[in-house]
């Protein structure tokens, strides 16, 4: 079977990066040059589109490009994402690999808190894709990311509170075709102290958050960076009815970031009953 389109991808213009690679050629044409090696026919350029300002960041949990946006108070000031720079970029790539479907996109950061702010910005109706994520958590006066949070809040309730946000995360927003790495916070969970995750311990909230995302004709991403059958049979227990495929790759210089575990997603996909659309880009459904 064809590979699905790669529909959650990072480039120069999302801030986490680090920039052009290599020589100044930019990340995006590096990505899409690996994306026509290994025969994919399609990918999607999901940049980060975040507003909450300052959030607060342990720099154990930022790589070396990204703690040069830390100020001295240990919050991450957030650059705006360059549209114009970023159109341009695609524009160039387009031209440059001609077989490749290459569509345009944002990962929209909490979207329920600042959809005013990102019409302000762009045209969000205008671009191909528009992936709504949940990566922050209020924590008194700050914003915070699951990893940080895990340092000072009991593991129970960093969890709980992720997936009761995304409920309202979905009922706030307007924009957002799918719901992007359900497993966010888990990702960061700290097995060193707490023992490794178990998702049965969360069965019902992730299983209510699943439901509220199916309730609104969303899709749910299969984020391929770490595989778990239990999401897409949940889903689709729950009532979902489109998946996409994101690989989330931020690295140009590994380049096999790319499309990353798609054949055994598919095939996850597939064996609970999610079938692909016509265009490699179309959500699989069921």
């Amino acid at each position: 079977m064809d590979l699905p389109a790669d529909a959650h991808v990072h480039s120069e213009w999302s801030w986490d990066t680090g920039g052009p690679v290599p020589e100044n050629a930019g990340r995006m044409a590096a990505m899409c040059l690996q994306a026509q090696r290994i025969g994919l026919p399609a990918i999607a350029f999901t940049e980060h589109l975040d507003f909450d300002g300052r959030v607060r960041f342990d720099p154990q949990d930022l790589l070396p490009q990204q703690q040069k946006y830390l100020d001295d108070d240990g919050h991450l000031i957030l650059p705006p994402f360059d549209v114009d720079g970023y159109l341009d970029s695609i524009d160039r790539c387009r031209h440059r690999f001609p077989d490749l479907r290459i569509l345009t996109g944002v990962e929209f950061g909490q979207p329920h808190l600042f959809e005013e702010e990102a019409r302000r910005l762009l045209d969000l109706g205008a671009l191909d894709r528009v992936n709504g994520s949940l990566h922050t958590l209020r924590d008194g006066d700050d914003r915070a990311e699951p990893g940080t949070l895990f340092r000072t809040w009991a593991p129970d309730d960093v969890i709980t509170a992720y997936l009761l946000e995304v409920p309202r995360m979905v009922d706030g927003s307007e924009t957002i075709a799918v719901v992007t790495h359900l497993d966010y916070a888990a990702r960061s969970w700290p097995a060193d102290t707490a023992g490794p995750f178990d998702p049965r311990r969360y069965e019902e909230l992730f299983r209510a958050a699943m439901r509220a995302v199916a309730a609104s004709g969303r899709a749910l991403e299969m984020n391929t960076r770490r595989l778990w059958p239990w999401l897409p049979q949940w889903w689709a227990e729950e009532g979902g009815r489109a998946i996409t495929f994101g690989s989330d790759a931020h690295d140009a210089l590994a380049p096999e970031t790319i499309a990353r575990n798609f054949p055994e997603a598919m095939a996850m996909a597939e064996h609970f009953g999610f079938r692909p659309g016509r265009r490699p880009e179309d959500f699989w459904t069921r």
